[in-house]
């Protein structure tokens, strides 16, 4: 009885479907009255025109996305995910009357600028929802939690939805059978993770990027079905991992990288005995591996990159079953590589790169025969590379670069047949490369710049099928550029000759780099339009490279020209040849006239660099490309003012107008901007006062304003660019009282007021700050005053840090200080890169006054001090002999008095001492550097003597001079009884003499006395 029932109700149910059609014709209008209210952009990333299938008089149900109830043919799904959809979905929309949804996807659409509905609320039967990546904005609607059936949940990349507190707890305790919850980039920081109401029911849980900071408690981890965890990508406040709190989770997918977490890992992370992927990368783990992983034998990816790991690499995660993907770089691991790999054979990506990992490479490395990927870079590893590669015939990628490898490439390299990318740069590998190979066929990069590979290039370099990117840079390669040896990129190596055309036969170069040799001749443009993929073209410095400035066709691909010292006297004719080119770098050459009309035209152009040119035009013939953000024309002859046009490249990070003759006033425009980075207006002739309102939005790191005719006081409004690190207004004639402000700026290193009107008290201001990463302050000549400020140099942290050898990246990056002038050693000079270990202190030609302050000896990093021609007194602080790195110490032109202390000697470094022209008695300190001075350096202080001075200490004055007389020193002045009252004893006689001696014995120097024997 009951199988008749059941054959009755599928004959029922065929008759009834066959019979009428399955769309609802009220759902049918409903779809397409949605699908009209939106238009449909074609070239979306993500495209896929489902819509174009919604015709007229046809059945909705067979619609692509559309899925009907098969007996009331009501609408119950709908995915309309990459369908291009463009435009709003306003509160009328007839999407929220499909009342009987169980499925909607509108994932991948732009939506903007929709405001999340609480209309979705309506939703009652609604078991999956996805709404990712389409620009939905606004709070999330309590009314969301009225879809207590849903099972699936997905509002990822949507970054302007904002949850609240309210809506969140209302979802979590209503929807319980919710198993995948999937909320990544969306705005989550105001609201916490309550794992008490978490669902029981959840399998995926994924919250990257979510702005979480609450702390993370081990809760999380033992939701009794949760399989998929991610809480990457957030900014935990706790300092530690938490440890896991029960003995078994069902977890197999856990990452919890870039979120912030410090510490060792816990050992009990050995309780996720069912993990398959784990990824702590980008955090700030410290301690050993634990052995405790060795417990994960599931596991088959394991990320531990960027964190500081230390000890050696544990064999026993080396043989850990089913592990094939291991990345543990950016770590401070040691030691060598453990010999294991006969027992851990299965392994296809190994990245051990960024550690301090040293030792020969074991050869048993041949018996990773599912290897892909292995990455060594960055690393101590020394000695020949072992000839492994014979059995590692999967190898696709391999980067041993940056570690002191040397000998020759091994010969079993060059047969292997899949790999894609060889990176061998900066080790000491020596030796011709082979003539002919039989492998590389896969090759798409091939770097082996920065060694010691020599002969003659072989003519495989640029016959391989796949080659895009070869750099042989920076070796001992010789030879001519011929037919039989065609190369790439060879920068710094001793190639010369015409270049051959035979460059140009491996048409899928996108990457070509011939700069730094002594290649001559002309390039015949023409021929590089065989190259159509190329991207990026370095032909610089070249001396006697000669260009036809024609050009015949359109570089399609062309983002990268470097141009730079080739010796051109015109611009390349490019018009409308380059229509995606992003960076043009001309300087160096010998280009004179004005910029030409179609290089602003191009609207790609993002960096464009025509320094050190013979450029006459002025600033307002130029037209201002919107998109530009590196624009430098410095070293050139620019005339006339700098208008607020310029203000029309809003996107400007980097403007360098410097060495010009600019003149008028710099426009307030460039203080509003909201990207500016670095501005160099040095070595012009700009008047007129500073703008006077810096935006509060002010990103500016270098401001260079040296040698102009600027005056005025600074405006405290500059202490909006918080971000500032160099600040440079030497040789203007800018006044006013020390900008004790500038303290606020925690990032600032360099300070130059150097030849102003500076004048006045520095202030001992009370602060925390204090300037505390200063490591270059020049405020000399000017008009300062009083004591030299001690507060602040007690707050100098960075002068009192020695940074060994290091070049400061911000100086490296943005060449905003390509001349900065400063005085060391006595000499006038101009840096072209500011090291972070040069610290500097130079407050010379003013009026400071007092003593020089003990407390300048904790300043451990100066290597220049200069105090010279001020008024200071006192004796030379022993102190000083602290300054065991520093070079240069000039307190010259003072009233400085005492002995020089013998802590000096302690000083080995310092090559220049200028102690002239003060009141400095005895005898100078010998040995070390003092042997090395001259008598200048003394030069000015009469009571001085030793070597290097003729004058010699305790000599007697005459053969018949009178017995000597004890003395005493008064507070380092100088000597109770001295050489004066000798003298009027021999012109007055030898009793008067001795008499006034005797009262000088007695009562001191009296002032009388002083004067008329001065």
């Amino acid at each position: 009885m009951e199988l008749w029932m059941r054959w009755f109700f599928l004959f029922l149910l065929f008759h009834f479907s066959s019979s009428h059609s399955l769309c609802h014709t009220y759902d049918a209008f409903l779809l397409h009255h949605f699908k009209n209210s939106f238009t449909i952009i074609t070239d979306y990333s993500c495209y896929y025109p489902k819509t174009a299938t919604w015709k007229n008089e046809t059945d909705c149900c067979s619609w692509v996305g559309v899925t009907c109830h098969p007996i009331s043919g009501h609408v119950i799904g709908l995915d309309l995910s990459c369908s291009g959809l463009s435009g709003q979905i306003y509160p009328n929309s007839t999407l929220f009357l499909l009342s009987h949804l169980q499925s909607l996807n509108l994932a991948f659409n732009i939506f903007y600028p929709s405001h999340f509905s609480f209309l979705f609320g309506r939703f009652a039967s609604l078991t999956y929802l996805n709404l990712s990546c389409s620009s939905f904005q606004g709070q999330i609607p309590s009314q969301l939690s009225h879809l207590t059936k849903l099972v699936s949940l997905d509002l990822s990349l949507n970054p302007d939805l904002k949850w609240k507190e309210g809506p969140w707890k209302s979802l979590l305790h209503n929807a319980t059978d919710l198993k995948e919850l999937v909320l990544d980039d969306t705005d989550m920081s105001s609201i916490s993770i309550n794992i008490l109401n978490l669902s029981s029911s959840l399998v995926t849980l994924s919250l990257q990027g979510t702005q979480l900071r609450e702390n993370l408690t081990y809760g999380i981890f033992c939701l009794p079905n949760l399989q998929h965890l991610d809480l990457s990508y957030n900014l935990f406040l706790q300092t530690h991992l938490p440890k896991v709190g029960c003995s078994t989770t069902s977890l197999n997918i856990l990452d919890l990288s870039y979120s912030n977490f410090q510490g060792s890992i816990p050992p009990s992370f050995s309780y996720f005995s069912h993990l398959t992927f784990l990824d702590l990368s980008s955090n700030s783990l410290v301690d050993s591996i634990p052995p405790s992983f060795s417990n994960l034998s599931h596991l088959t990816s394991l990320f531990l990159s960027h964190n500081s790991l230390v000890d050696s690499i544990p064999s026993s995660l080396l043989t850990l079953p089913r592990l094939s993907f291991l990345y543990i770089d950016g770590n401070n691991l040691s030691g060598e590589i453990p010999n294991v790999f006969p027992q851990a054979n299965k392994f296809k990506q190994l990245d051990f790169s960024s550690n301090n990992l040293g030792g020969e490479l074991p050869s048993t490395l041949s018996n990773l025969q599912h290897l892909t990927l292995l990455d060594l870079s960055r690393n101590k590893f020394s000695g020949q590379i072992p000839d492994v590669f014979v059995g590692l015939t999967k190898l696709s990628a391999l980067d041993i670069s940056q570690n002191n490898f040397e000998g020759k490439i091994p010969s079993s390299l060059f047969d292997l047949t899949q790999l894609s990318e060889l990176i061998f740069s900066f080790n000491k590998l020596q030796g011709p490369l082979p003539k002919n190979i039989t492998g590389f066929s896969s090759l798409i990069i091939l770097s082996l710049d920065n060694n010691l590979l020599n002969g003659t290039i072989p003519s495989w370099c640029l016959s391989l099928p796949s080659l895009v990117n070869l750099n042989l840079s920076t070796n001992k390669f010789t030879g001519l550029l011929s037919s039989e040896s065609s190369y790439s990129l060879e920068s710094y190596n001793k190639l010369q000759g015409n270049i051959s055309e035979t460059i140009f036969s491996p048409v899928n170069l996108t990457y070509i780099d011939l700069s730094s040799n002594n290649l001559s001749g002309y390039v015949h443009f023409p021929l590089f339009c065989k190259l159509q993929n190329l991207e990026f073209l370095n032909l610089s410095n070249q001396f006697f490279l000669n260009f036809e400035s024609n050009v015949n066709c359109t570089f399609s691909s062309l983002e990268n020209l470097d141009l730079s010292s080739t010796s051109l006297t015109e611009f390349p004719k490019l018009s409308g040849k380059v229509p995606i080119l992003i960076l043009l770098f001309l300087s160096n050459n010998k280009i004179k006239g004005k910029i030409p009309k179609w290089l602003p035209k191009i609207r790609s152009l993002s960096m464009l660099d025509l320094s050190h040119n013979q450029l006459e035009q002025s600033l307002d013939q130029f037209s201002w490309n919107q998109q530009l953000s590196y624009l430098d024309f410095s070293f050139n002859k620019i005339t006339g003012g700098i208008s607020s046009s310029i203000c029309n490249a809003s996107s400007i990070e980097y403007l360098n107008l410097s060495h010009n003759k600019l003149t008028g006033i710099i426009p307030q425009c460039l203080a509003n901007s909201s990207f500016l980075s670095v501005l160099d207006l040095q070595h012009n002739k700009l008047h007129g006062t500073l703008p006077s309102g810096f935006s509060k939005n002010c990103l500016l790191k270098i401001l260079n304003l040296n040698d102009n005719q600027l005056k005025g006081s600074l405006p405290e409004s500059m202490s909006n660019c918080i971000t500032l690190v160099g600040l440079d207004f030497a040789n203007n004639q800018l006044e006013g009282a020390f900008p004790n402000w500038l303290q606020g700026l925690s990032h600032l290193r360099l300070l130059v007021l150097r030849s102003n009107k500076f004048h006045g008290p520095i202030e001992n201001l009370k602060t925390k700050h204090g300037f505390a990463n200063l490591v270059i302050l020049d405020i000399s000549s000017n008009n300062f005053s009083g004591p030299i400020p001690e507060v602040y140099i007690r707050m100098f942290e960075a002068m009192k840090n020695v940074v060994q050898d290091e070049y400061e990246e911000y100086i490296k990056s943005y060449s905003g200080y390509d001349s900065l002038t400063i005085t060391t050693k006595s000499i006038v000079v101009t840096m072209q890169k500011i090291r972070t270990d040069f610290v500097t202190i130079d407050l010379s030609e003013n009026r400071f006054e007092g003593e020089v302050p003990n407390v300048i000896g904790e300043l451990h990093a100066l290597r220049a001090l200069n105090l010279s021609h001020n008024t200071l007194s006192g004796p030379i602080p022993q102190s000083l002999g602290n300054l065991t790195n520093l070079e240069s110490l000039d307190l010259s032109s003072n009233m400085l008095t005492g002995m020089i202390p013998t802590e000096l000697t302690n000083l080995n470094f310092l090559e220049v001492l200028n102690i002239s022209n003060n009141h400095i008695v005895g005898e100078i300190p010998q040995g070390k550097q003092f042997n090395t001075f001259s008598n200048d350096s003394y030069k000015g202080n009469s009571e001085l003597c030793g070597f290097p001075l003729t004058k010699k200490c305790n000599k007697d004055i005459e053969e018949h001079s009178p017995p000597s007389v004890p003395f005493k020193r008064e507070h380092g002045y100088g000597y109770g009884f001295g050489w004066k009252a000798v003298a009027i004893g021999y012109g007055c006689g030898m009793v008067f003499g001795m008499g006034m001696g005797c009262c000088v014995l007695l009562i001191g120097k009296p002032q009388w006395l002083v004067r008329m024997v001065a």
